[in-house]
């Protein structure tokens, strides 16, 4: 089929009223799609709704220009299992103790920078650093998928177009604003971003400039991803000095970060041996995992 009829046929979508930003205006959105027949006409849609969001044609011509549909973004999307684990057999591959012993050994060694972050946010050094290692490692391993092409992939997906269309749109304007260029913005399949795989919804209203250098990097810079870490849990209410375990004051911010309570848990789990609890209840090394989408 030729693009001109691929683009004829995906047009006959009704138009979608997207509040983005302040009183943006209305844009055509063409219909989702269950494959990749439509994709291409699709796209070229996306790019006047982005236009007519406010974004520039510089950020959206850099994002978009080489971006296809990925099958193996749909196939990861259809296949988390990962919490549909027992909060008991999940924790026990998770809380391990390399994450534990890796963990104590960042707290002290960026104990000044987790003090400053602390007396701004109200957020401990213990809960930051099991968010870091459960979600890649300390920053070792922040996955292969190009973030744009990801969440192009399952914003024309039928199954949830809406909220991944939303996070494109957000994912442009990191570009726009200079944060990240495309090329560095990749992840996890789901579209998360940096050492402690924020979504680019996430990252616009949290992310921060934590060390002055005029950007908000949550790829490469430590001081950034772990001031912005804190500022995500502080945004969702975190109560300083109060406890995060399951039951305890603050543990509705870290189902905020995580919907999962088994990865909510693990979290609260992971923070309290780090901070200096039991260590019996785990032992080995696992890979980290994505959020619940």
């Amino acid at each position: 089929m030729s693009q001109n009829k691929r683009m004829t046929r995906a047009l006959g979508a009704a138009a979608l009223a997207l509040a983005i930003g302040f009183g943006a205006p209305k844009a055509m959105a063409a219909e989702c799609g269950r494959n990749g027949e439509g994709f291409e006409a699709w796209l070229s849609s996306f790019e006047k709704e982005a236009a007519a969001a406010g974004i520039s044609k510089a950020a959206i011509d850099s994002s978009l220009r080489d971006v296809y549909y990925d099958r193996s973004v749909i196939s990861h999307d259809r296949g988390q299992k990962v919490f549909r684990q027992t909060f008991e057999q999940f924790s026990a591959r998770m809380a391990n103790s390399f994450r534990v012993s890796k963990g104590r050994a960042l707290l002290q060694k960026h104990a000044a920078l987790f003090k400053r972050i602390e007396q701004k946010y109200g957020v401990p050094g213990p809960v930051i650093v099991a968010i870091w290692g459960l979600e890649t490692d300390f920053g070792s391993y922040l996955g292969d998928f190009s973030t744009i092409r990801a969440l192009a992939t399952l914003a024309y997906d039928c199954r949830r177009a809406d909220k991944f269309r939303a996070e494109l749109l957000d994912a442009l304007r990191i570009v726009e604003r200079g944060d990240l260029d495309p090329a560095q913005m990749r992840g996890a399949w789901a579209g998360e971003i940096g050492q402690t795989q924020f979504m680019p919804s996430s990252y616009l209203k949290f992310a921060v400039d934590f060390d002055g250098d005029g950007k908000r990097d949550l790829v490469h810079n430590t001081a950034d991803v772990l001031a912005s870490t804190a500022n995500f849990l502080h945004g969702y209410g975190w109560k300083p000095g109060a406890g995060w375990d399951e039951g305890e004051p603050n543990f509705p911010a870290l189902l905020e970060w995580n919907k999962a309570k088994v990865y909510s848990k693990t979290i609260a789990l992971l923070a309290d041996k780090i901070k200096g609890g039991s260590d019996t209840r785990a032992s080995g090394m696992d890979n980290p995992v994505e959020k619940a989408r």
